[in-house]
């Protein structure tokens, strides 16, 4: 008896080490052996295959295992729910909770946090409440892991003050319970509650431990609120901490540098990093498309291929970008096949980049085609895209048909309207631009306003068109008097077509004159030194006409502006614009 239990053991101690190392070949042939000895109906051997397998991404090989098991313990079945959650399969993993509770056995501290997982992934707020209502009734919600798991729960199911109440009343708290409840206010766009939240957990009494799952949400908070300042020092802490050799951080870290306009910052941290994942070289092939570095995108591309990384369907999605704000058609094409070969479908997406690179390109009529080969219905961004062709080359007659397909989707959101009325406008069919803005007013619904940002140490100076409410507002307008001087000297004529209202040629270029990024860039003129590149956001397109005089600008002054707006990045230097003024 002692030979067998102590054969039992090493087979044991194998099964661990080959889950470890994920060693498939030699896991089955352990596997034919351990059938052999007629050691599969042992309990603690059905557990570490179970567990095996799962790892091994055979999630049904867990399962055929688990149903030939006759003796089924609670361990047996937390390993199986485990196997279907660990790889993808939330509905199969929820089943077998339910099946588990039906035979009689109670939710531990283990399957509790596998189920909420689970839950989470498919958002059900209905399943929440039940595994929620479980855990207090089985009085498991003291546990501070399945106390972390619930707080991780309602914060991906977009139930965020719950989520905020289960975290207040829990009496222990880990890193998993604090980077949860960040994650949640990040993903809602609540930067100001997550960034409180990650600075309380700082400052606990107790030795708080951030993750990279925690610095990762913070850092996605610093970039979406373009708060560079503040990103340095979460990027110090990540280094203090050695998480910047996570690849989740590294990441994010490549696409704060990206989004705050200091692609260069990404370029390092992703040099630095010689194991990388998926993540990486598509935030990297993002940044590159935003910044117009189309080159860079392609020779990473291929790089990825040549050691072994498969693109998935957000690569794809980065090289279409690309080709979309560089005018390359033939080349967006070969991608947008090339996807197939790979085994990945093309999503709405893909299509809307595909039929925003041939509206740019005035293929107006093949981006129709597109639309009309999709095989599926075409969504508010391709018809967005379709329109925003048609604003470009002027074709009022189709943004009117898209006009009727978008009418007939019901509810839309406000940037097609918008869209809508500004391709009628610049056709000066005044009429048509009022109606498609009455749409909105009817609904409820207000023009998002135009704004520029700057930042400066640990302030954002924010403006909008006219703004006149800054402390230094009498210097801003002074200094926007000196330069539309010095640019009519160098040869710059307002282009008052932009400026889509029905109002006479004086009023067009008072009101083009200061529009929210030249006031931003006005003060970045007066507050920065000439060596520091002017950073400006901007939460709409720039227009033409601002885009010209901002090349006139940096002719004038010498200086490095770079602007950021809702579709990409343009860096201005010595006249001219690293979009090309192809955007």
């Amino acid at each position: 008896m002692l030979p067998l239990q102590s054969d039992c053991r090493d087979v044991c101690k194998v099964l661990v080490c080959l889950t470890h190392s994920r060693s498939l070949p030699k896991g089955l042939q352990l596997h034919a052996y351990v059938i052999k000895l007629g050691f599969e109906a042992l309990p603690l051997v059905c557990h570490h295959l179970i567990n095996f397998y799962s790892k091994t991404n055979l999630p049904h090989s867990s399962h055929k295992l688990f149903d030939s098991f006759p003796h089924k313990s609670a361990t047996t079945w937390s390993s199986v729910i485990s196997a279907f959650a660990q790889n993808d399969l939330p509905h199969l993993a929820l089943r077998f909770f339910r099946r588990m509770l039906r035979h009689g056995l109670l939710p531990d501290d283990h399957t509790l946090p596998t189920a909420t997982k689970s839950c989470a992934a498919l958002s059900s707020l209905p399943t929440a409440h039940s595994l929620h209502a479980l855990a207090l009734k089985s009085a498991n919600h003291f546990d501070v892991f399945v106390g972390s798991s619930l707080v991780d729960m309602y914060a991906k199911c977009g139930e965020i003050n719950i989520a905020r109440k289960v975290f207040d009343e829990m009496p222990h708290k880990n890193v998993v319970s604090w980077s949860g409840l960040i994650y949640g206010y990040s993903q809602l766009g609540l930067d100001e509650e997550a960034l409180n939240l990650f600075k309380c957990a700082l400052q606990q009494d107790y030795d708080i431990r951030v993750n990279d799952f925690t610095l990762s949400s913070v850092l996605r908070v610093c970039s979406a609120s373009t708060l560079f300042e503040l990103g340095k020092q979460v990027h110090g802490l990540c280094f203090k901490t050695s998480f910047d050799s996570s690849c989740f951080v590294a990441s994010s870290l490549i696409s704060l540098y990206s989004k705050c306009g200091v692609v260069e910052g990404g370029y390092k941290v992703f040099e630095e990093l010689k194991v990388r994942n998926l993540g990486m070289w598509n935030a990297m092939l993002i940044a590159c498309a935003q910044h117009a570095h189309t080159g860079k995108t392609f020779e990473l591309f291929e790089e990825m291929g040549s050691v072994g990384m498969k693109p998935n369907f957000i690569t794809f999605l980065c090289l279409l970008y690309a080709c979309s704000h560089a005018g390359l058609v033939e080349r967006g094409k070969h991608y947008f096949e090339l996807m197939k070969d790979h085994g990945i479908e093309p999503g709405s997406q893909h299509y809307a980049t595909m039929v925003d690179l041939l509206g740019r390109a005035g293929k107006l009529a093949e981006a129709v085609r597109v639309i009309e080969d999709m095989p599926m219905e075409p969504t508010e961004s391709v018809w967005g895209a379709l329109l925003t062709g048609c604003r470009i080359h002027g074709n009022t007659e189709l943004a009117s048909f898209v006009a009727d397909r978008v009418f007939e989707m019901g509810a839309v959101s406000s940037g097609i309207n918008v869209l809508l009325s500004n391709a009628y406008a610049a056709a000066g069919r005044w009429e048509e631009a009022a109606r498609a803005r009455k749409m909105l007013r009817d609904q409820g619904i207000k023009k998002e306003t135009g704004l520029s940002w700057v930042e400066e140490g640990n302030r954002v100076h924010t403006f909008a068109a006219g703004d006149r409410s800054h402390g230094k507002t009498k210097e801003i307008y002074e200094k926007l008097e000196e330069l539309g001087e010095k640019m009519a000297k160098a040869g710059y004529v307002a282009d008052t077509s932009f400026v889509l209202k029905e109002v006479d040629g004086d009023e067009k270029s008072q009101t083009i004159r200061y529009h929210s990024e030249r006031l931003a860039i006005a003060f970045g003129l007066i507050t920065f030194p000439q060596e520091r590149p002017i950073r400006v956001m901007k939460n709409l397109r720039v227009c033409g006409d601002c885009h010209t005089a901002i090349k006139f600008i940096s002719k004038c002054t010498q200086r490095v502006i770079i602007v950021r707006d809702n579709n990409r990045f343009h860096r201005f230097e010595e006249g001219k614009c690293t979009c090309g003024d192809y955007w």
